[in-house]
């Protein structure tokens, strides 16, 4: 007797995966696995509200060739680094710094034995507290991307630039095994990626510093990221992310060394339409662990912006800090900020801590400043400034910071009109 057929969940997606499997020249490399990821995408189907990571952002429907769109520029392009330039979700060779690159640290090209590649992927893989449907999707139909080994004490130099660009919707995947006492800095930007996934390692010591900006975007994005991190090891990110049909970043830690550090922090900027879910997961195992997630949301009109951030303390994990805030300011009766803070304790000598706020602008504030003569607007202006500065004052580079305080200055301009 024949098996029965079963429709496939996203018929749509099984329909792009074929196509890729019998076409796209990266579909070669790992095809099992491909196959494997797809079938854990499938069988979880689109999110929807049933899915509890996804209560406050459900999925009815997402076109796998719908074309990306893009406006503005890069906020990256006078940073001084390693650029890896890909368009639609192809390196660009002639644009990028790979070969240099690849003279400073292990970058995986196919023709040495790189066995260090699956340490991350493994590591990713055993993170199975939270669903994650889209790094599937990403591990299925990832077209190229960075697989990179930053040897044990060495600092590298400059920061290693992701650009995407291009109208596909591409899929990038990165992996990185950051070693012992290594530092390294990785910014992303670009439009032309549907979905991201970053899978890193955190070596003893080392340090993993991240920055990405998605003031680019007009459809939709989809990044993942997730961080192991060894004993007094310490992974940072910051993401500032504005106007767009949907974006969502998913930040997946786990603290597993003793006194290993884990620091999260987000800006949102978020108007016409617009929907910014950010989502953060860290989960600590380990003495004297440190978290921090710092997520501010400014929203205007009828944008609407969601913070989830969950806090998990395992049996054993004495002495943890965690700290967690979520703040976000609504410029316009319409917007709306929905917030699931969480904290799941298994160890009696923590501290952690949650909160979360959300209301208009400071009038006292607004008043002070329009009693001096500045207009409104630019008193809005400056306000805003003020309360998404605590976010960019997560980053350790100083350089960087003013990056990002000069997209929240264009993007409030803009809004001035």
């Amino acid at each position: 007797m024949e098996a029965p057929v079963i429709e496939s969940k996203v018929p749509a997606w099984r329909a792009a995966f074929t196509r890729f499997l019998a076409e796209h020249p990266a579909a070669q490399f790992g095809a099992q696995s491909r196959r494997d990821a797809f079938e854990r995408f499938e069988a979880h189907g689109l999110p929807t509200r049933r899915h509890e990571y996804w209560r406050y952002t459900p999925l009815r429907a997402l076109d796998p060739d719908q074309a990306l769109a893009s406006k503005g520029g890069d906020p990256f392009a006078a940073v001084d680094g390693y650029r890896l330039v890909f368009v639609d979700g192809v390196m660009d060779a002639s644009r990028s710094d790979h070969l240099a690159l690849g003279a400073a640290i292990d970058v995986a090209d196919g023709s040495k034995d790189c066995s260090w590649v699956d340490i991350v992927a493994e590591d990713a893989r055993a993170h199975t507290a939270v669903e994650r449907p889209f790094a599937e999707l990403n591990r299925a139909l990832c077209s190229h991307g960075l697989a990179a080994r930053i040897p044990a004490g060495v600092k590298l130099d400059k920061p290693i630039l992701l650009r995407y660009e291009g109208a596909q919707p591409a899929h990038l995947r990165v992996g990185l095994l950051v070693e012992d006492g290594a530092e390294v800095t990785v910014l992303e930007s670009g439009a032309g990626a549907l979905t991201m996934l970053i899978e890193a390692r955190v070596g003893s010591g080392a340090s993993l510093h991240h920055l990405r900006a998605q003031t680019e975007l007009v459809d939709r994005q989809f990044a993942s990221l997730f961080a192991r991190v060894l004993e007094g090891g310490h992974f940072a990110s910051f993401t500032l992310a504005a106007d767009a049909a949907l974006i969502r970043n998913e930040t997946m830690l786990d603290l597993t060394g003793d006194e290993a550090r884990g620091h999260v922090a987000g800006g949102v900027l978020g108007r016409a339409g617009s929907v910014i879910d950010n989502t953060v997961f860290v989960t600590h195992a380990a003495l004297k662990g440190e978290s921090r997630q710092v997520f501010k949301n400014v929203l205007d009109e009828d944008g609407r912006g969601v913070f989830q951030g969950k806090i998990l303390v395992r049996k054993g994990a004495q002495k943890t800090d965690g700290y967690q805030i979520s703040q976000s300011i609504l410029l316009d009766e319409r917007a709306e900020f929905d917030a699931k803070p969480e904290l799941e304790i298994y160890a009696d000598d923590v501290a952690c801590s949650h909160g979360s706020t959300s209301g208009a602008i400071d009038e006292t504030a607004l008043f002070y400043l329009r009693s001096r003569g500045v207009d409104r607007r630019t008193a809005e202006s400056l306000l805003v400034a003020a309360f998404i500065e605590e976010a960019i004052a997560e980053i350790a580079d100083e350089d960087l910071q003013e990056v990002m305080r000069g997209e929240v200055a264009r993007w409030m301009t803009e809004r001035a009109g």
